[in-house]
């Protein structure tokens, strides 16, 4: 069984015991964290669709970790006028681990 679920602005196809770093939630490392907008749930041949979500459907899941991701480095730069700035960055995420998706 597959699940859709949209959590940060982003989409991310699940099943049980994925695990996947998503945004940043702000829940303990061993918390669970329920999922509710679910926009689509796949099992085998039967496939549900929301719109746009589908109704009494989640996903339950356990914060494995919060962390920072690598560095990246920002750097603007305009020639011949001396002007360069140079500055980093590291994006926080949460590690979470499906357990259960139940519609």
């Amino acid at each position: 069984m597959h699940a859709i679920i949209e959590t940060g602005g982003k989409q991310y196809k699940v099943a049980e015991g994925d695990t996947l770093f998503i945004e940043k939630l702000p829940v303990e490392a061993g918390g669970a964290v329920t999922f509710d907008k679910v926009l689509a749930v796949i099992d085998g041949e039967n496939a549900t669709f929301g719109a746009p979500v589908v109704e009494g459907a989640k996903v339950d899941a356990t914060v494995a970790k919060n962390g920072k991701g690598k560095k990246i480095i920002v750097f603007k730069y305009k020639p011949k006028k001396g002007y360069r700035r140079k500055q980093g960055h590291r994006q926080p995420y949460t590690k979470v681990t499906i357990g259960k998706i139940s519609v």
